[in-house]
């Protein structure tokens, strides 16, 4: 493991121009809080003068059994029945991003996973989702997320099925056994990693390496049981990593474990095995997950994202490594700040991995603006760097690239928060 890789340091300036665009984003934003659109849930209203001169209802109205007041035809329709079990929610986002290497307008940023064209407005994600989850009163459940724009063209990219799962980010059914037992079987989100795919469930806009060279989704069957109200087990078979097909003749097994001692500590713990290499069923890719998520307190939160890797390539051993620092300070009740530093270790090159031996690292800091109807906006600089010379710049490699992104993420379900 031992090299004479070179340490790239990350120094900006305070003086640079980056700092100063981006420092004035966020004063600027915490000056649009005074804005009352963005701060926060709004208050009482007062009544009408026409609704308060309103006569009250009789008191033998007030006094009619609730039921009384249902459409019993409403309540037998089965549309109705199935929309107040199902909810229905989804996403809309958004960005521009500037790559200050300044490739070609349109080109993708290296290393990005959906923050990626540079110089231009691009519809991330719109999402639409149905979820009805498996109950006591009713034991079979069901998911289904709709994708559409570039998060679901680099999501589900698949040429095991000619990407004709291109627009579904998962489609599972769920069964509830006893004592909390719950199977699904279908197309699901992995459980690997901190980051979800969605930008508004993660502290930043744009998404970590842990995230871009980790497994997005699976295919196959898996089961969550909680042992203890603060022990959760779970596990799944499946046909491999981001493919919905299989590249040979084996399967993945998977295993996790999730604690939670107190509301603010969690740890939970993933492995994942299995030969993932096409036509290859003799050498195992193996995945290690490690996260931990502390609440500092009710305004301050932090966590860590740990992996480790191993494969085999023509009979020879490979591996790497990655950890993830995370950071989230609530400023105010609409404005937070989000410091991430990441390392990531390749020294075989693995193609699954960066395909390059190298060491990278990055460090993101992103601001945070929270409507009280449901829209965050996120304006963000990162900085990535290599021991290599993996970047383009002026047409030449270089050994970094800055890039600024804002992003404008709007959320809606149809389940009162």
């Amino acid at each position: 493991m031992g090299s004479s890789r070179r340490a790239v340091p990350f120094i900006l300036s305070l003086s640079h121009p980056v700092v100063r665009a981006f420092g004035s984003v966020c004063v600027s934003a915490m000056l649009l809080q005074a804005v009352p659109a963005w701060a926060g849930p709004e208050g009482p209203k007062t009544p009408a003068p026409e609704e308060a001169a309103k006569p009250a209802k009789p008191a033998e109205e007030a006094a009619k059994p609730a039921e009384e007041a249902q459409d019993p035809a409403g309540a037998a329709d089965p549309v109705l029945s199935f929309f107040k079990k199902t909810e229905v929610s989804g996403i809309v986002d958004t960005y521009y991003t500037y790559n200050f290497n300044e490739p070609t307008t349109g080109t993708f940023t290296p290393y990005h996973s959906f923050d990626v064209k540079h110089n231009q407005f691009s519809m991330a994600l719109v999402e639409l989702a149905f979820a009805k989850p498996a109950a006591e009163d009713d034991r079979i459940g069901f998911r289904v997320d709709l994708q559409y724009g570039q998060v679901a063209q680099v999501f589900n990219s698949d040429p095991l099925d000619n990407n004709n799962m291109l627009n579904v980010q998962q489609g599972y059914v769920s069964y509830l056994a006893g004592k909390g037992v719950t199977f699904d079987v279908g197309k699901f989100v992995t459980p690997i990693g901190t980051e979800p795919t969605e930008a508004h469930l993660n502290n930043n806009y744009s998404r970590a390496f842990l995230y871009q060279f980790g497994p997005f989704y699976h295919v196959g069957a898996r089961v969550n049981y909680p042992v203890h109200p603060k022990v959760a087990l779970s596990g799944m078979v499946v046909n491999g990593w981001n493919a919905t097909g299989d590249n040979n003749s084996g399967k993945s097994v998977g295993v996790g474990v999730a604690v939670t001692p107190s509301p603010k500590f969690t740890f939970i713990q993933n492995f994942l095995f299995g030969p993932e290499q096409t036509d290859n069923a003799d050498d195992s890719r193996t995945y290690s997950d490690t996260n931990l998520a502390v609440v500092l307190s009710d305004k301050m939160t932090t966590g860590l994202n740990y992996i480790y890797g191993s494969d085999a390539v023509s009979g020879s051993s490979v591996s790497w490594q990655a950890l993830a620092l995370y950071f989230k300070g609530q400023i105010t009740p609409t404005f937070a700040l989000s410091p991430r530093y990441e390392w990531f270790d390749d020294p075989d090159g693995f193609g699954f991995a960066t395909g390059i031996p190298q060491t990278m690292q990055e460090f993101t800091i992103t601001a945070e603006m929270k409507h009280s109807k449901g829209l965050l906006m996120r304006v963000e600089y990162r900085r990535d760097f290599s021991d290599q010379d993996v970047f383009i710049k002026d047409d030449a490699p270089t050994d970094s690239q800055s890039v600024f992104t804002v992003g404008f993420v709007l959320t809606f379900s149809s389940k009162a928060p």
